[in-house]
C-alpha cells in the first residue's frame, strides 16, 4: 500500500484486518508511524525512486495499490515504475477523471475515485428511493430497496418482475431475519427488504415504484 493518508490507511487496515500480509509505505514518518504496529511491515521511502522500491521488495508483490492523492505527480511516477516491475494488479487512487486516465496508460489496471463514486452512491440514496446502491462497471448496479406494493403477497415468480422491469430480484428479508437467496416461490411481503440487480436505469426505474 503506496500513500498512508485516509484512503491508503483505512484500505492498509482493511487488508490486514481480512488476514493480508501488507507492506505499507509512505514518505511521512509520521503516518508510517501511525500503523506500524499493525501492518506487516511499514516503511518510510521515496517510491517515484526506483532503487527504494527494489529496496524495499516492492516488485516481489503480485498487488499493490497506489493511494497518492495529493501528489499527482508521484502517483503517476510510482504507478509508472510499479507497471516497470513487472507487479501484476496495480490499483490507484486519481482525483478526477483525467488524472485516471494518465494512470492507466502508465500502467495501472484498476482506478479509483473515492470521492467521486462515494458522492455518486450518496446521490443515490439521499432521493430515498434507495436504502443502498452500488454501481459496477459496464453500466451495471444492485440496490436494497423496499417491495413494490404491486408484488406483495406473490411468489416472485407470479410478480413478473424481471419481464416487466428487467431487474432480478437476488436476495430477501425479513424484518428481524436476515437475508435469503430469493426463489421464484418467495412470496414478498410488506415490509421485506429486496436486494435487486440489472442496468443502472432499470433498477433506478424500479426503486422509484416502491
Amino acid at each position: 500500500m503506496i500513500g498512508l493518508g485516509r484512503f491508503g490507511g483505512s484500505l492498509a487496515m482493511e487488508l490486514a484486518g481480512v488476514g493480508c500480509e501488507v507492506l505499507g509505505v509512505d514518505h511521512n514518518p509520521k503516518r508510517v508511524q501511525r500503523y506500524a504496529d499493525d501492518l506487516t511491515h511499514a516503511a518510510v521511502a521515496d517510491t517515484t525512486d526506483v532503487e527504494a522500491l527494489r529496496q524495499l521488495g516492492v516488485p516481489e508483490f503480485r498487488r499493490a495499490v497506489v493511494g497518492i492523492g495529493s501528489d499527482i505527480e508521484a502517483s503517476i511516477l510510482t504507478t509508472s515504475l510499479l507497471s516497470e516491475a513487472g507487479i501484476e494488479h496495480i490499483w490507484a487512487k486519481a482525483v478526477n477523471r483525467q488524472h485516471g486516465r494518465i494512470l492507466q496508460r502508465v500502467g495501472a489496471h484498476k482506478v479509483v475515485l473515492p470521492e467521486h463514486d462515494m458522492g455518486e452512491r450518496v446521490a443515490h440514496l439521499v432521493t430515498g428511493r434507495m436504502l443502498d446502491y452500488i454501481e459496477f462497471e459496464d453500466d451495471y448496479a444492485i440496490v436494497k430497496t423496499t417491495a413494490p406494493g404491486e408484488a406483495v403477497g406473490l411468489p416472485l415468480g407470479e410478480t413478473r418482475i424481471r419481464a416487466r422491469f428487467g431487474v432480478t430480484v437476488v436476495s430477501i428479508k425479513r424484518p428481524g431475519q436476515g437475508f435469503t437467496h430469493a426463489t421464484p416461490e418467495t412470496v414478498v411481503q410488506r415490509d421485506d427488504i429486496l436486494i435487486v440487480a440489472g442496468r443502472r436505469e432499470q433498477v433506478e426505474d424500479f426503486a422509484d415504484r416502491t
